[in-house]
């Protein structure tokens, strides 16, 4: 397997965690009205915990390239012809 393959697995994958962990556990303003900053949105996030989501975006993304590649490289699944 390439290392451009792995790299390129990784990436995708950490895009696609990151984009699906963006909204957990995020409060907007108009929820937590104490912590409410004049003049900006009501919908802006209070604390989205980008740091800590990045952290463990990067964790995640590297068990599933981990797992990809164990994957792809046991023959488990294959999308090549059989040799007959």
């Amino acid at each position: 397997m390439n290392i451009a393959t792995i790299i390129l697995v990784y990436v995708i994958a950490w895009w696609m965690v990151f984009f699906a962990a963006l909204p957990v556990g995020v409060r907007s303003q108009h929820e937590s009205p104490e912590e409410f900053v004049p003049g900006t949105e009501p919908a802006a996030p209070v604390n989205p915990n980008l740091k800590k989501k990045m952290l463990i975006t990067t964790v995640i993304a590297f068990v599933l390239t981990v797992a990809y590649y164990f994957l792809a490289t046991s023959d488990l699944i294959t999308f090549r012809q059989p040799h007959v």
